[in-house]
């Protein structure tokens, strides 16, 4: 009879086949299973909010020197609101600078007036009708309101809000003319300075009133 070959090969075929069965349920099973780790999240970063201005004080503003202090006998900032007192502040800057000037110039004019030939020698009060500018008051009245224009852009919106009311964002007085620089850039120097224009303002419109009252009563 015919014995049948075998190939010595297959038992070592048959050895691999279950070795790799067994790796195949043993290591490529698990790795299945295994999950991804994720990446660490890092939280985003806190910002802290920017702290609330103070709230509106009428005895922090400039202005207020002794010996007399906070001065407002009549009440008028008892129950007005921020926008209503810059309102007043502004006019009340307004009027003191007008006057300083119109001070200096009545002194100056009376005593040193070389315009217009000279020969406009006469009190300071009358000095404008002696002028041929007294024909130009629509001149004038448009040099005038070419600054005031400028001015109602620091007004709140008559229109849903407080007529007659500054902006509170609106620094009092500025007007953007500083060319020589003088503004300080502290805030105690620039209130100390305010303080100062502010008494200045306040006596000039003393002075200007008294000087033309004198003219007025007395002629010269």
């Amino acid at each position: 009879p015919v014995t049948p070959h075998t190939s010595p090969c297959l038992p070592s075929l048959r050895s691999l086949q279950m070795v790799l069965a067994r790796l195949s349920t043993t290591t490529l099973a698990p790795r299945a299973l295994v999950r991804m780790q994720e990446p660490p999240v890092t939280p985003a970063p806190v910002t802290e909010a920017p702290p609330a201005p103070p709230a509106f004080n009428v005895k922090d503003l400039p202005g207020i020197s002794g010996p007399l202090g906070f001065f407002d006998p009549l009440g008028f900032s008892t129950d007005a609101s921020e926008g209503k007192i810059k309102f007043y502040r502004e006019v009340e800057l307004k009027h003191g600078r007008v006057a300083m000037l119109a001070s200096l110039g009545f002194l100056v004019g009376e005593n040193f007036h070389p315009l217009f030939g000279g020969n406009i020698d006469v009190p300071s009060y009358i000095a404008f009708q002696e002028t041929p500018l007294q024909t130009f008051w629509p001149a004038v009245m448009l040099a005038i309101s070419i600054l005031e224009v400028f001015s109602v852009f620091s007004f709140n919106s008559p229109f849903g809000g407080e007529p007659w009311s500054i902006r509170s964002d609106y620094e009092s007085g500025d007007l953007g003319f500083d060319p020589l620089g003088l503004k300080p850039t502290s805030a105690a120097e620039y209130k100390e300075m305010a303080t100062k224009e502010l008494n200045n303002g306040r006596l000039a419109m003393f002075a200007i009133a008294g000087m033309v009252g004198q003219e007025l009563a007395t002629g010269s």
